[in-house]
């Protein structure tokens, strides 16, 4: 494969969750294993570290437990990120962990993810967590969901299980808004359906789970109707090669750009036409969402960093007051009327927590208007008064303009992340 392939291979991110135990780090090492991903060295260390703990067999969870801690305890606490890639696509796996309080690890793990894997554990079906993570994942709108039913091994891979924990989560599933569900029967210890096919489950006529990621249509999960192109940076070369050259560069937030599309600038309201796409490789006819470009324009307009390129009669919302259903990051509570530092695609503002309207309870749904109180890994829906206008997008009509980070003025930390409504 020459690098030119490799560059323009379709890149996959996905996420696992799931209960604690349920095996999301041993299925992790098993597709990096079985799919050829993992030099001998980190093999052979892996076994060592297994022999050493008296371990039967290779522990392959041990691959993507980072933290020492983590190997400690044989637990997931930070979100581990892994690449591979197999001859059809590239893979970014994020392997967030299962615990209660690192809610917040899940959320930032997911937030980007076009996959979610749902671990459970055949032998206990499903429980508290798989539903969380069901409604987490609704939530951030992960546009495919494949429920992993695993440790198949232990239930003796009986199809009655199975289809049972099936029809289960699909009942449980049908009140959230959750688009393409999956299921697959696997044992990750052993290989069963991750890699290749199982012929201990004959019953079994579905894909194992690389071909599943391999061939899953992630192509309309981002939004090509809406053109919205945040301008992150403004390029003035300032030699006599480039004397006249302003462009504006970013990654395509939404939509198809076309060299001689009309275009209206946020906030002016002052329009253009595209004069050039520029990209590393040269000029491009058009250019869609999730491309980093240069777009120039065939009118010098005063455009700066912060600004969005827009079509006409296709605007995103234009306001400084927005609702939000936040996930709270930090262990200092969030306070009411507090003043935060507010962060959305590239536009920086400043905003107050006009109202907290509820508490979000992350396992049954319900809405708690009494406890007013977000503390670190609670989830909830406030009104935030900007300092600038926003131009958003519902987050379920696009996940890039429709989210915000909120980073504490004096600590500089980010203490939370943002669902537009």
């Amino acid at each position: 494969m020459t690098q030119q392939e490799y560059e323009s291979m379709e890149l996959l991110r996905f996420t696992t969750a799931g209960s604690v135990d349920d095996g999301k780090s041993t299925l992790i090492g098993r597709l990096l294993y079985d799919s050829k991903s993992i030099f001998e060295d980190q093999y052979e260390q892996v076994k060592k570290t297994s022999e050493r703990r008296g371990e039967e067999g290779v522990n392959l969870a041990l691959l993507t437990d980072g933290l020492k801690s983590e190997r400690e305890q044989g637990i997931t606490i930070d979100v581990a990120y892994r690449y591979f890639s197999t001859p059809k696509r590239k893979f970014i796996i994020g392997d967030t962990p299962g615990h209660i309080q690192y809610t917040r690890n899940m959320v930032t793990g997911a937030s980007t993810a076009n996959v979610a894997l749902i671990l459970i554990d055949a032998r206990n079906g499903v429980v508290e967590q798989t539903r969380r993570h069901a409604i987490i994942a609704s939530l951030l709108q992960i546009p495919h969901i494949v429920v992993c039913v695993n440790k198949m091994d232990l239930v003796s891979y009986s199809e009655d299980v199975y289809e049972t924990i099936k029809d289960e989560f699909s009942n449980w599933a049908s009140k959230l808004d959750v688009k393409d569900v999956h299921f697959i029967p696997m044992s990750a210890l052993v290989g069963d359906n991750v890699v290749d096919q199982s012929e201990r489950m004959p019953w079994y006529k579905g894909t194992t789970l690389l071909y599943y990621l391999e061939n899953v249509h992630i192509g309309s999960d981002h939004n090509l109707i809406d053109v919205r192109f945040p301008v992150q940076y403004v390029i003035r070369p300032y030699n006599d090669e480039f004397h006249d050259y302003r462009g504006y560069s970013g990654r395509i937030a939404g939509g198809v750009m076309k060299k001689g599309d009309k275009v209206t600038i946020l906030p002016s309201g002052f329009t253009s036409t595209i004069a050039k796409i520029n990209t590393y490789d040269g000029e491009l006819a058009q250019a869609h969402a999730p491309m980093s470009v240069t777009v120039l324009l065939e009118d010098d307009i005063d455009i700066s960093r912060g600004d969005m390129l827009v079509r006409e009669n296709n605007q995103p919302e234009v306001s400084q007051d927005v609702e939000v259903m936040v996930c709270w990051f930090n262990e200092k509570q969030m306070q009411p009327k507090g003043k935060y530092t507010l962060m959305h695609t590239t536009r920086e503002a400043r905003c107050v927590i006009k109202e907290i309207q509820y508490k979000l309870d992350i396992n049954t749904l319900h809405r708690n208007m009494e406890d007013k109180d977000i503390r670190m890994n609670d989830i909830a829906r406030i009104t935030l008064r900007t300092t600038k206008p926003l131009f958003s997008d519902p987050y379920r009509r696009n996940r890039i303009t429709g989210s915000v980070i909120l980073i504490d003025e004096g600590t500089n930390e980010t203490v939370g992340a943002g669902m537009i409504i």
